[in-house]
């Protein structure tokens, strides 16, 4: 079943590309935080994560989570919220019926208290590697509480609860994904490795064809497609360097393979033009 997807820009941290891939320069440039808008035709609207908000300065306004916004500068406003951006295209925050959370990063989750009655999915082992964590332990998995919704439990489906389906050979090397709503138009995908628990997206846009979102699974597109690994220094913040080492060279053979697909690192400048229609694609 073909959906519609949406990028939407939701602002930008600044960081030094040598980190993000061998072979980056020693300077500065823009990781945008993009999240997705999914039109289903049954399910009616749904994200792909939230990416930043205006709350993101409030979460990190106090010691030790301002450390976060120092380390990686954080540019945003409050126009450029998934809520606000929505609402410019007149859709109300309660016509969202569900967010796919891929991971628990304050740039994944910053608007996720603007939609109070949207039903929340993410995998459990992602939820409970950050429950109740704060302090030091939080700011260590880039986790802001303050951005989670006071009723996160009452509203999560755990979609790692599910029995995985089988994937077609077209999406080898990955072999199992969750099929959301059993329909096989939204398949979750283990890409655990740069978070625990996180998942990437499996969807056929009625526009542009088959569509890979892999969240922080790769940085830019120029990582995956030439197997380049991030800087020594970047890889100690990873939750598990080996999953992310696996899942890189999986986005890397998967590239080869299926040139038809579009792969969407959710921080690529690639994707972020594309977004913009300055690649022939605006969603």
């Amino acid at each position: 079943m073909d959906v519609k997807l949406t990028l939407l820009d939701t602002g930008y941290c600044r960081q030094l590309e040598l980190f993000s891939r061998k072979g980056g320069r020693l300077k500065n440039i823009l990781f945008h935080a993009l999240a997705g808008l999914i039109e289903h035709p049954v399910h009616g609207l749904l994200l792909f994560d939230t990416g930043y908000s205006p709350r993101f300065f409030d979460a990190t306004s106090a010691f030790p989570y301002s450390l976060y916004g120092k380390i990686t500068p954080v540019a945003t406003d409050a126009g450029q919220s998934v809520r606000t951006q929505l609402v410019a295209q007149g859709i109300a925050p309660d016509q969202v019926k569900g967010i796919l959370i891929s991971h628990f990063h304050g740039d994944h989750i910053g608007g996720l208290r603007d939609f109070p009655l949207a039903e929340l999915y993410c995998f459990q082992t992602a939820y409970e590697h950050v429950q109740g964590k704060t302090g030091w332990a939080a700011l260590r998995e880039g986790y802001l509480p303050d951005l989670m919704p006071d009723d996160f439990e009452q509203r999560v489906t755990f979609v790692d609860g599910t029995e995985p389906v089988a994937l077609p050979e077209a999406y080898r090397p990955y072999k199992d994904a969750y099929d959301l709503f059993g329909d096989q138009s939204l398949l979750l995908v283990d890409l655990g490795g740069h978070a625990l628990g996180q998942f990437g997206l499996f969807l056929r846009d009625r526009d542009h064809g088959d569509i890979f979102l892999c969240a922080d699974a790769a940085w830019s597109s120029k990582a995956y497609r030439e197997h380049l690994l991030p800087h020594p220094l970047a890889r100690l913040i990873m939750a598990d360097q080996k999953a992310y080492r696996e899942n890189l060279y999986n986005l890397h053979l998967l590239s080869r393979r299926r040139e038809d697909l579009r792969i969407l690192p959710t921080h690529c400048e690639e994707v972020w033009h594309m977004s913009k229609g300055e690649f022939g694609w605006r969603s």
